[in-house]
């Protein structure tokens, strides 16, 4: 049975949750693959322990101890991950599962040193914002996913989701990284797929993995 810590569920719901900072438990089961029921008993316990307000059937929130909870976790997740791959030498597709090992036993005295090592960085290797000491999150857009692009438009890719290897392994071998400009050539009204431009060489790509590919258009 895959084992979920209450970190894990604290840290899924600051980085999915919506602009109203609620997010739904089979959201949640479908981030983390665990089943429903499951998440529904892990945020009753978390409710218990003031860390969010649930309430069956409606959307969680984290409170406010339980997104400064969240915020710390992210932070030393993103820059064990930017620590493994900028010094250790590590690919994106391998940074997270390493950088989720080492968060939880690490101290805030230790993060801050990284940090520091690392000339505080604002962004990790996926283009997720990194939030400082104090919890501030650096300015600037996250991006909208590439799937809502129309034809025709240029491109920068801002952000990547990280949730799979097998994704970031895959966009990695078609071309695309941070800061790549991509063309979107059509937009397939069958599938809702897209033929892109990168690098001068069109190549199709799903809905799905459009929709986990954050860009901002280039002027």
């Amino acid at each position: 049975m895959k084992s979920i810590s209450k970190e894990d569920y604290l840290s899924v719901i600051y980085k999915s949750a919506d602009s109203n900072g609620e997010i739904r438990a089979n959201q949640i089961a479908e981030n983390l693959n665990i089943s429903a029921a499951a998440v529904t008993d892990m945020l009753r316990k978390l409710s218990n322990e003031g860390f969010v307000e649930y309430k069956r059937y409606k959307g969680t929130k984290l409170t406010k101890s339980g997104e400064e909870y969240a915020r710390n976790m992210v932070r030393r997740h993103r820059i064990w991950e930017l620590f493994l791959h900028q010094i250790v030498g590590l690919p994106w597709d391998k940074v997270h599962n390493e950088a989720h090992n080492l968060e939880h036993g690490s101290s805030d005295e230790l993060i801050n040193k990284l940090e520091e090592m690392l000339d505080f960085p604002e962004y990790d290797p996926h283009g997720d914002p990194i939030p400082d000491k104090n919890g501030k999150l650096p300015k600037g857009s996250s991006g909208v996913p590439l799937s809502t692009i129309d034809p025709g438009r240029k491109v920068k890719v801002n952000r990547v989701h990280d949730f799979d290897s097998s994704f970031l392994k895959y966009i990695s071998k078609i071309g695309i990284e941070l800061n790549k400009e991509i063309t979107v050539v059509d937009a397939m009204e069958f599938d809702h797929s897209l033929l892109v431009k990168i690098d001068k060489k069109e190549t199709s790509i799903s809905s799905k993995v459009a929709a986990n590919i954050f860009v901002t258009e280039v002027k």
